[in-house]
């Protein structure tokens, strides 16, 4: 009963323990979304096809909301990564962060962006230049790229440990080591290679 027609290899890793769940969950969790849930976003984006939609998160050190954390986003085709160091994980202090990013490197390179529903990402609606998309709660598969250069960057920033001391000539070299990377997933390109203009 409630069984989905799809045989296991059509399912993403991670969403093979969750299956009996996930539908009813995500209606009943999805009330409190921050925005634009994830469902709404272009089919055009699952397809890897096109550069320009990103997923987004924070990597912590210390969990306190007053310590610095990284905002991570990382490009859904290239894999390319974006970190940049924020001050503490504020409502405010994210969105500023993403709204710098964008400005920064311009809004055309940005369709659309993908973060999880936490508190700290309440504000992310505001930001101009491109449109947020919320993934539902306690589903980290719905940005499984992100999630997993999340893990590569733990080789260099452990769990527990204040990021007070990461200067930005640190930051540089952990996204530079993470872009420069060959992928297997890229044909052992890495992202810069995919993305040799995107500075």
């Amino acid at each position: 009963e409630g069984r989905l027609e799809l045989t296991n290899s059509e399912l993403p890793m991670k969403l093979r323990r969750r299956i009996k769940s996930a539908h009813k969950t995500h209606q009943r969790m999805n009330k409190r979304s921050l925005g634009q849930s994830i469902e709404d976003r272009p089919t055009a984006v699952n397809g890897r096809m096109e550069v320009g939609h990103w997923e987004g998160d924070l990597v912590k050190g210390k969990r306190v909301a007053s310590e610095p954390a990284i905002m991570t986003l990382t490009e859904r085709a290239s894999r390319y990564e974006i970190i940049v160091k924020i001050k503490d994980y504020h409502a405010e202090t994210c969105r500023q962060a993403l709204q710098d990013i964008i400005d920064d490197y311009g809004p055309e390179h940005f369709k659309t962006v993908t973060f999880d529903n936490g508190s700290e990402f309440a504000n992310l609606s505001q930001v101009t230049g491109t449109t947020v998309y919320f993934a539902h709660p306690y589903s980290p598969w719905e940005r499984g790229s992100n999630e997993n250069q999340n893990q590569l960057i733990r080789e260099f920033v452990p769990k527990g440990r204040s990021m007070r001391s990461l200067t930005i000539t640190g930051i540089q070299a952990i996204q530079d080591a993470l872009n420069q990377r060959p992928r297997r997933i890229l044909g052992y390109q890495s992202a810069k290679d995919v993305l040799p203009d995107f500075d």
